[in-house]
């Protein structure tokens, strides 16, 4: 089964890596799973690792000569090379962990193509790396359409926090304007990504470094782009290297707001 995506897009190879960690992630859920410490309060689970080796072997069965970064195992292959996956196995590990099912599998070609996996709704967000498309069970792919509508804001709460004192996330959730324009949602996954391609949720925003190739971010970076997001950092400028944090909107008045109130309170 692996080698018959040896000669598929780098889509479909993504698809299908993330669709097999997450089958990793349903059939191990609910069982007694031993915590492995990563220092400073974070840690893995048996089904991290296990999911990770699953999507590696996809991946090495399409394509043998590409370089992998994975959240637990590291860095397979060397790391300055032109092609390289990005694994973040189970995003949303403590959620996981105390019975909660916001998680996803997120795996993602650097500057490439890019799929997120639900592994309990049995959803598919997946881009090409031009257009972005949610796949679901029996169902034909359905073009992603990001929309406000909702009012919907997820915020990353979770540490480090190297945006303060300028920028801090709780912060805008006491916001007035913020209260009266939106509804706070609080997660620790980039699930909450793919819902803003979506039309699920508005806007998702979070503190942090350069964000653009993380394992953790990667994978929900490039299906907002695709989907037509407007995809900045908490200071407002592009992503990269020189980057801080995350914010992302369904459209650009949604993101104007947000930054209108994010900088009101630094």
């Amino acid at each position: 089964m692996i080698n018959s995506y040896a000669s598929s897009d780098d889509a479909a190879v993504a698809i299908a890596g993330a669709r097999a960690g997450a089958e990793v992630v349903r059939t191990m859920y609910g069982q007694r799973l031993n915590r492995i410490d990563k220092g400073d309060g974070d840690f893995a689970t048996a089904a991290d690792v296990e999911a990770e080796k699953t999507v590696l072997d996809v991946i090495r069965g399409a394509r043998p000569d590409d370089a992998v970064l994975g959240e637990e195992g590291g860095q397979h292959g060397a790391a300055d090379t032109v092609r390289q996956w990005l694994v973040d196995p189970l995003c949303g590990t403590l959620n996981y962990a105390v019975g909660s099912m916001l998680v996803a599998v997120n795996v993602a070609l650097r500057d490439g193509a890019a799929a997120v996996a639900d592994p309990f709704s049995g959803e598919v967000f997946f881009t090409d790396g031009e257009t972005a498309w949610v796949r679901r069970e029996g169902i034909d792919d359905v073009l992603l359409m990001p929309s406000p509508a909702t009012r919907l804001v997820d915020v990353n709460l979770d540490p480090p926090f190297p945006g303060a004192p300028g920028f801090r996330a709780v912060d805008l959730l006491t916001h007035p304007e913020f209260v009266e324009r939106f509804r706070p949602r609080v997660v620790s996954t980039t699930l909450a990504l793919a819902w803003v391609a979506a039309g699920k949720r508005a806007a998702y925003v979070t503190d942090g470094g350069d964000l653009s190739r993380s394992v953790h971010f990667a994978a929900g970076i490039a299906v907002c782009r695709a989907a037509g997001c407007v995809v900045t950092g908490i200071d407002g400028a592009p992503i990269g290297e020189a980057g801080h944090g995350l914010v992302v909107a369904a459209d650009n008045e949604t993101h104007g707001l947000l930054m209108s109130m994010m900088r009101s309170r630094s």
